[in-house]
């Protein structure tokens, strides 16, 4: 259980809310006594979702909740592609780079969103507005090449919907400001 005591001896940058704190208590609440690091890839999601990214003083926070060794949580938080260990931009582009998606033109992809954004694989645009990401399977090869953008796959990419989707972020971007 996460107490009041355990958030004063952790003075991090990073710190929930009492009703984020209630949510995460509700999560360990799930699992038996003492497997209270089952939690993790849920607090892990909850702290993204809060900050943007998981920085080393949010993964050591995280693992002072859960009573990790912070090595336990970072290790968890680098395996997984889901997880942002740097900012990123506000629409992130994870193109599936496995084997189907590979045989149907995820490379080609994969470049011309590099030539168009003028960014690398791992980096941002100037404005924050994107970020590239290569990921391994997404599960949906019969939609190959495909790319997770937010909570949506975006499949059967090519160089138009490429441009449809980037125009589509940057009016909904323009809508939200």
């Amino acid at each position: 259980m996460i107490t009041e005591d355990l958030k004063k001896f952790y003075k991090m940058s990073v710190q929930f809310s009492q009703e984020q704190l209630d949510k995460v208590n509700e999560l360990i609440s799930h699992y038996p006594e003492g497997k209270q690091k089952s939690a993790l890839i849920g607090v892990l999601h909850m702290v993204q979702d809060e900050f943007g990214w998981l920085d080393v003083n949010s993964m050591d926070y995280v693992a002072s909740l859960l009573h990790l060794q912070p090595i336990e949580v970072y290790e968890v938080a680098s395996f997984y592609t889901m997880f942002n260990l740097k900012p990123v931009g506000r629409y992130v582009f994870e193109v599936c780079q496995t084997g189907p998606c590979m045989l149907k033109g995820s490379d080609n992809i994969i470049e011309y969103i590099k030539k168009k954004l003028e960014i690398n694989v791992g980096e941002t645009t100037k404005d924050g507005m994107f970020t590239l990401k290569t990921v391994e399977c997404l599960g949906a090869c019969g939609y190959a090449p495909m790319m997770q953008l937010g909570k949506y796959y975006k499949e059967h990419l090519t160089p138009e919907k490429v441009d449809q989707i980037i125009d589509e972020c940057r009016k909904n971007s323009e809508r939200n400001n």
